[in-house]
């Protein structure tokens, strides 16, 4: 290594994944979405009232939502942790673990309206998602919305 070269410091550089990576990569992703969606419907998850009833805390509460949480929160801390080891995926993907950020209004305004769309149509993604794909069409109008939402973050910010 010569000593303009220890000077500058390391230099980091990134590969493009082959494609064989990537169809990996893929198949993982449609395997993990596979067994999510399969879970959601054996757990009942996808029952509108299954949500409500966990919210419904004054009257017949069904706790049976948080322990769905629980686990899920459970298994992927667990992948975070390893996922953060290793630096990338099992197929060998590099992976960007999101920055740990403060709390601000953003986040506070995004997380109401989560929670008001929640309850209001007793869906989470994932389980508005599975619903969709079995013709619902209240999972299609809060799909559609997500979509919605999703299209508009980007196009509300000021340019920089």
């Amino acid at each position: 290594m010569s000593t303009s070269q220890l000077k500058q410091g390391p230099t980091i550089t990134t590969a493009v994944p082959a494609s064989g990576a990537r169809v990996v990569g893929w198949l993982g992703a449609l395997l993990s979405g596979l067994l999510f969606g399969v879970g959601l419907l054996l757990s009942g998850m996808t029952d509108p009232a299954k949500v409500l009833g966990f919210l419904d805390i004054s009257g017949a509460w069904d706790p049976s939502l948080a322990f769905v949480m629980v686990g899920g929160i459970a298994a992927a801390r667990v992948g975070v942790a390893i996922v953060g080891r290793r630096g990338a995926t099992f197929s060998g993907l590099p992976v960007c673990l999101p920055p740990k950020r403060a709390i601000d209004a953003r986040l506070i305004v995004g997380s109401a309206l989560f929670g008001a769309g929640w309850g209001l149509a007793g869906y989470c993604p994932g389980p508005a998602v599975v619903s969709l794909g079995f013709g619902s069409w209240s999972a299609a109008a809060l799909v559609s919305g997500m979509l919605l939402g999703l299209w508009s973050v980007p196009h509300s910010r000021p340019r920089q």
